[in-house]
């Protein structure tokens, strides 16, 4: 406050001074105010007040984040829900859809080993796949 009213203080310590020095038989013209100096502790509860203030605004942007955070969740898990509520509906619709999913799976899988500079050599019926069982019904119709 003493900073941002400098004008204000300075008048006032003008007067108290002309006051004073005319005990003195000393008229004063003008005083200037050239350098302020603030003692130790003043200066610390400054620092702590701008900490302070930092640490406000780091824990709002905690706050701010864990709430995007969990929004974000929402959506992704809301997503998810209808994901299978879909595939659900599809595979009451048509049983084929299993198939299909089993057939991406499998060539994803394939994919995968094919791209890898490993040799690997799996068992079709490990893979839980059951290709070779496949029965689509409605193919020649």
């Amino acid at each position: 406050q003493l900073i941002t009213m400098r004008e204000v203080v300075s008048k006032d310590i003008r007067r108290i001074l002309a006051e004073r020095a005319r005990y003195f038989n000393i008229v004063l013209e003008d005083v200037s105010i050239t350098n302020l100096t603030f003692s130790k502790e003043y200066t610390a509860a400054v620092e702590a007040k701008q900490v302070a203030q930092q640490e406000a605004e780091r824990a709002k942007f905690i706050v701010d984040r864990a709430t995007q955070d969990k929004q974000s969740a929402i959506v992704r898990a809301q997503g998810e829900a209808q994901s299978a509520r879909l595939i659900g509906q599809a595979i009451q619709q048509n049983p084929a859809f299993i198939t299909l999913r089993k057939i991406e799976a499998a060539r994803e899988v394939a994919g995968t080993i094919a791209h890898s500079a490993n040799r690997v050599f799996l068992n079709a019926d490990s893979l839980l796949l059951n290709l070779g069982e496949l029965q689509i019904t409605g193919a020649n119709k």
